[in-house]
């Protein structure tokens, strides 16, 4: 998956912006699955399952399945979380690194 930071606007004689390592866009990444497994727990628990259901077993495994659907969806492009996420890290190290 390629995640591109957009440009931002630099002042005169700033230093070029720093690109982002795997690790920071992993992290971006692993934030929207987290994010995107949330939701869609909310989601299951909103359902009426009716009598077809899985019975206890479906509800124990409930969880794994939302975790499970929200990092496939995050690895597959995501919801556009993740380059947002990157690039408000790769600006806060901007500022640290700056003394800010």
């Amino acid at each position: 998956m390629t995640m591109e930071v957009p440009p931002a606007a630099a002042p005169a004689g700033a230093a070029p912006p720093k690109t982002a390592t795997p690790a920071q866009k992993a992290t971006a990444q692993s934030f929207e699955a987290v994010f995107l497994g949330q939701m869609t727990q909310l989601m299951f628990e909103s359902v009426q399952t009716g009598e077809f259901s899985g019975g206890h077993g479906e509800e124990m495994f409930r969880g794994v399945l939302a975790e499970k659907l929200g990092t496939a969806v995050a690895q597959k492009g995501g919801i556009g979380l993740a380059p947002a996420v990157l690039a408000q890290i790769l600006k806060m190290q901007e500022n640290a690194d700056n003394g800010r």
